[in-house]
């Protein structure tokens, strides 16, 4: 099978538990990084699924990298190579699918329980609420064609599948260590959110890290069936399709 291939945008967003989980089913991946000037893959042909990682940047902003994901997105859609999005992942791909992408009425940035739709609960393994970790300021509408799978108390839209895409408003690849790296990088924002009164969507640092252990071993039960579901849609090479594998 060809490679994963995984689009990176920051230092302290990196694919983490899904890296552990591709590498445990004997799968292997490369890891692009756009942000620092590394060119993208020219044909997405060449790989069997794509995954987009979060950024601290909004997929609105007017950046060559972003422009080029996007493109690189629309060419997956085009040639129906499964696209995983992670929060920024999520919203690029809903743009890539046609939706609109917004900034929030308030920040979401912690721990939540979500509701899974009818349509989510076979790739949430069967359960109806979930607890995942977030940290966004945009969202994004519900492309054309796509299934909401997950909403939440503080953004209706935090996750849709479309065909074998699927974008989430929220982090299933975020690990202990990548927790605490985000927290202390990111004091001065928790900070202003607070201040602005957004105390019912935003968390304390010291909130964020209660009971992280627990909270990242049952994220991760989660993230197996999810990325699970997606794996089993990966892209076959030419030859195996040809003789019926897909």
């Amino acid at each position: 099978m060809n490679p994963i291939a995984i689009l990176q945008h920051e230092c302290n967003q990196g694919p983490g538990y899904l890296l552990s989980h591709l590498r445990s089913q004997g799968l292997d991946c490369e890891v692009f990084h756009a942000p620092r000037g590394q060119a993208l893959p020219r044909w997405i042909s060449d790989y069997s699924g794509l995954v987009v990682l979060g950024s601290n940047h909004s997929v609105n902003d007017d950046l060559p990298w972003i422009e080029a994901e996007l493109g690189l997105l629309r060419q997956a859609v085009a040639l129906d190579v499964p696209v995983l999005g992670h929060c920024f992942g999520a919203q690029l791909l809903a743009r890539a699918l046609g939706a609109r992408v917004h900034r929030h009425a308030w920040p979401h940035i912690g721990w939540s329980r979500l509701w899974a739709t009818p349509a989510g609960r076979e790739r949430l393994g069967g359960q109806a609420q979930v607890t995942m970790f977030n940290w966004h300021h945009d969202s994004f509408e519900i492309p054309s064609g796509a299934q909401r799978i997950l909403f939440g108390s503080h953004c209706l839209n935090k996750g849709f599948a479309h065909g074998r895409h699927l974008g989430l408003q929220s982090h299933l690849e975020v690990t202990e260590d990548s927790v605490r790296a985000w927290c202390a990088e990111s004091r001065e924002e928790i900070r202003q959110a607070l201040a602005q009164g957004h105390g019912r969507t935003v968390q304390s640092e010291e909130e964020l890290l209660r009971e992280l252990p627990a909270r990242t071993a049952e994220l991760h039960r989660l993230a197996r069936s999810v990325y699970g579901h997606w794996l089993r849609g990966l892209r076959q090479p030419l030859a195996n399709h040809l003789h019926g594998g897909w």
